[in-house]
């Protein structure tokens, strides 16, 4: 395949923009739920600890009587010792609007809150989705972790790689009429996956957690290849040093291609989409996630720069 058309595709994804737009469409599809939540009900989303275990930062909605709603963001209270915020994250979540926790107030409670209605869930949804994302500093809507309703709302992802144990139906080959028949095939073998169906942003990209790995998956507007990459470090110091250190991994990779684009490294891998076979997107999710997983701390402290999910090991 074309390395260079290769680069070319990757290098016109906006990784910030995909981003605002996943965060985007999870604040409306959380803002439609609970504006048609039952009195009584309750609905908990959380943060995915994907290298730690204990009570990771979460918000969680209420609704009252006559369509009122209450949202609680996670306090230290609430937080296992690994999740504790700092005073900057508390100070942040009162700045943002929302009441320290208390247990004498009309609304006792361990966590911060604040107070909506169901004609407002709009504003209540955007109001704790920027606490997931500024606040927790969950980077992107594919690791939360709905507790109930996620069929509606982002889904969480794959807790693992794909496997390479294939079926009949991953065998098959299946020639591709062209952009939006190929995107369908792939946001069809991502909903099984997934076990719900992908997030996809404007441009056509799919967006999905393998492991730890951010993963990406785009197809050419040809319909002749299917690309899955990850950006694996972010902002990184030094283009010329980081070209030789990725010339030198380009070198000994199989199958994966390491690519600087402005200031972020990432991996990727194409694979033919004529005709469109199931088990090779499964073994390319499979190496670009492996890959990224093996070297982004590696590569992080070699470039200067950051990984995705920052350790805090």
């Amino acid at each position: 395949m074309d390395a260079d058309n290769n680069a070319s595709e990757v290098h016109s994804f906006d990784l910030d923009r995909s981003t605002d737009q996943a965060w985007a469409e999870f604040a409306g599809r959380l803002g439609e739920v609970i504006s048609h939540m039952d009195p009584g009900a309750t609905l908990r989303i959380g943060s995915l600890a994907t290298e730690q275990e204990g009570t990771a930062p979460f918000v969680l909605f209420r609704c009252g009587p006559e369509e009122q709603l209450v949202a609680e963001a996670a306090g230290n209270a609430a937080l296992s010792e690994e999740f504790q915020l700092d005073d900057g994250q508390l100070g942040q979540l009162e700045a943002l609007g929302w009441q320290p926790p208390n247990v004498d107030d009309e609304h006792p409670s361990e966590n911060f809150w604040r107070v909506g209605d169901q004609e407002g869930a709009g504003d209540l949804a955007a109001a704790a989705t920027e606490v997931l994302r500024s606040v927790y500093r969950v980077p992107h809507p594919a690791f939360l972790a709905p507790d109930q309703l996620a069929e509606i709302l982002t889904p969480p992802g794959a807790k693992e790689a794909p496997t390479t144990t294939f079926d009949d139906e991953d065998l098959a080959a299946r020639m591709v009429a062209g952009k939006a028949d190929l995107d369908r095939l792939i946001g069809a073998e991502l909903t099984e996956l997934l076990g719900h169906p992908p997030l996809q942003d404007d441009d056509g990209d799919f967006a999905l957690r393998v492991g730890s790995t951010m993963v990406f998956v785009r197809a050419t507007s040809d319909a002749q290849e299917v690309l899955v990459f990850s950006a694996v470090v972010h902002d990184v110091e030094g283009r010329s040093r980081a070209m030789e250190v990725l010339s030198d991994l380009n070198t000994e990779a199989r199958f994966v291609r390491f690519m600087l684009i402005k200031d972020r490294v990432f991996v990727s891998l194409s694979i033919f989409a004529q005709p469109f076979v199931p088990a090779h997107l499964h073994q390319a999710l499979r190496a670009v996630s492996v890959v990224s997983d093996e070297i982004d701390e590696h590569l992080a402290a070699k470039l200067r720069g950051r990984t995705t999910f920052a350790s805090d090991g």
